[in-house]
């Protein structure tokens, strides 16, 4: 079933929460801008747009220009359910780039956050 309400969320609401968690523990906003350019295949520019136009998450990932085939090595429990069990396409998008901001916040080396 889709959580309209997640999907609906603003990616502008969430990102300060993904770079104030990383900053607790140490880490960078430009860290957090890499794993989504990572991710989404996102530059600078668009990321900028998207924050400013407030796009939805659903557009989000919709639109982005190359989901990186390598996020698929992404495993693990994040928010008590395991990625790996996720049907829902999308959400299982989010709880991926959810996952990499956790392990950034853990202190896991980029390296080893973008599956190198």
């Amino acid at each position: 079933m889709k959580n309209h309400k997640i999907y609906s969320m603003s990616f502008a609401s969430v990102y300060p929460h993904y770079i104030t968690k990383a900053q607790k523990k140490g880490r960078t906003k430009e860290e957090v801008d890499e794993i989504i350019f990572w991710l989404t295949g996102y530059d600078k520019t668009e990321l900028d747009n998207i924050l400013i136009d407030k796009v939805d998450f659903e557009s989000f990932f919709k639109n982005a220009p190359k989901i990186n085939p390598s996020r698929e090595m992404i495993k693990g429990v994040i928010c008590g359910v395991r990625i790996e069990e996720i049907q829902e396409p999308l959400m299982k998008e989010i709880r991926y780039l959810d996952k990499l901001i956790d392990e950034l916040a853990k202190g896991k080396t980029m390296d080893k956050i973008l599956r190198k």
